[in-house]
């Protein structure tokens, strides 16, 4: 016999028609349910009944479903709030969602709709894997994982900011992962890797003979993430005649492959990232300030490493462990003046700069201990924040600008996960130039 005791969603809308009908859908849901006519009436029945789910109305007697969604989030931030509202403008759509509703649906309700939205919010979200793999107990992890637990929860688009290596793409994974879309695809897309002839045919797939090269159908990557999650990586570098067609598949929620005659529906949560300024994208009118509304409806910044040196030991040891896991062999241990040098260290490269200097520290330590000298940071690092060299730290400028020029290379492929012509495009350098550098640096 299942005792487990019904989920509770609390109904708030003037209408009577509407709340009779919501009452009886979700009944047939299994769900126990409870009603309000107006804000106040709401929030006395959250005092005194714990609620899963509230659904509310736009317009009430004493207030709006607003207010009442920003007095749940303040007093009840367990409770999920979805919204009800005869005025599906975009203005409203946006407002409702950075108040942290859910979701929203439009009036008449569909109740084919209505039943996905609350089965979605009332699925059980874990957060075992959230602390597994988000390492890290400093103040800025710990408001991150808040942040992405609260998102995760949402259907809104979330623009996630940060610096290269960061880990933009982890917190859109664990964003996908927490929420109810987790068993269906997480798609991640590089913008800046993608040649822009092929933009279009990648997006959104094509059709047989649609233009030389394509023998047979294909779909594309929205289709390929219908259910679930498309991460748009570094998606400042689009062009801006793409920008004007996803633009298009984000508002109609369909797509037409090239050479197709037809759209075809897809339902795709947006999540985007950029290591660049967005905003300042949009005012050198680089980026569409209609696409940039879409895709901000929520920003999500990603500490960059030096904002959390507190982690680093906890980062350090995971990814020595890591080095050495199926060997049997012991994890290499850091010495503390090296522990010393990585949290002085600014770290332009993030948590990733990170990870390839313990890989290169590993292999040439001996003893099995990582010792200062190991990391070889006085020759790479660049001093103080800002910028400005150490000129302490400079035995030989020869050596000094190979490192510095090393590590521009190495970012840029890794944005552009490593694809030569893209990188040398993002550093202004032609395809001759940058592999006479790569050669020279010993990087092919």
């Amino acid at each position: 016999m299942n005792t487990r005791p019904r989920q509770k969603v609390l109904i708030v809308d003037d209408e009577p028609d509407i709340r009779e009908l919501l009452e009886i859908t979700l009944g047939r849901m299994k769900l126990e349910t409870f009603n309000a006519r107006n804000v106040g009436e709401a929030q006395s029945l959250l005092n005194r009944e714990t609620f899963d789910l509230c659904l509310t109305d736009m317009q009430l007697s004493d207030g709006t479903g607003l207010e009442l969604v920003q007095h749940i989030q303040q007093r009840h931030p367990r409770v999920q709030v979805a919204m009800i509202t005869a005025y599906a403008s975009l203005e409203t759509a946006i407002n409702v969602l950075k108040a942290g509703a859910f979701d929203f649906l439009t009036k008449p309700v569909d109740l084919t709709r209505l039943r996905e939205l609350v089965t979605s919010a009332l699925l059980p979200a874990s957060s075992v894997a959230l602390e597994r793999r988000l390492l890290g107990d400093s103040l800025p992890m710990r408001n991150l994982r808040k942040h992405i637990a609260k998102l995760a929860r949402s259907q809104a688009p979330v623009y996630i900011s940060g610096e290269s290596g960061s880990g933009k793409e982890l917190v859109a994974r664990l964003i996908h992962d927490q929420g109810p879309r987790a068993s269906q695809p997480f798609i991640p897309i590089n913008c800046g890797a993608i040649p822009s002839e092929l933009m279009e045919s990648e997006f959104f797939g094509h059709r047989k003979g649609s233009f030389s090269g394509a023998i047979e159908d294909k779909p594309g990557l929205f289709q390929a993430a219908h259910g679930g999650t498309l991460f748009l990586d570094e998606v400042a570098d689009l062009p801006l005649a793409m920008q004007v067609k996803l633009l298009r598949a984000i508002q109609e929620k369909a797509v037409r492959s090239v050479g197709g005659q037809q759209e075809v529906l897809v339902d795709v949560r947006i999540l985007c990232a950029t290591h660049k300024d967005l905003d300042a994208e949009v005012t050198a009118e680089r980026f569409r300030q209609d696409l940039y509304y879409r895709l901000n409806v929520i920003e999500l910044r990603v500490p960059p490493l030096r904002e959390r040196r507190d982690d680093i030991e906890t980062l350090a040891s995971h990814m020595l462990k890591r080095l050495v896991a199926g060997t049997g062999q012991p994890a290499a241990i850091l010495h503390p003046q090296a522990l010393d040098a990585l949290k002085s260290y600014r770290f332009p490269g993030n948590v990733r700069e990170l990870e390839n200097m313990l890989e290169r520290a590993h292999t040439l330590c001996e003893n099995n201990q990582i010792e200062a000298g190991d990391l070889r940071l006085a020759e790479g690092n660049c001093g103080v924040e800002g910028g400005v060299p150490d000129l302490t730290q400079i035995d030989n400028l020869e050596t000094y600008l190979e490192n510095v020029e090393r590590q521009l290379l190495l970012q840029a492929l890794e944005e552009t996960r490593w694809n030569r012509t893209a990188a040398a495009q993002r550093l202004n350098l032609s395809f001759r130039s940058m592999r006479y550098r790569l050669k020279k640096l010993g990087l092919d």
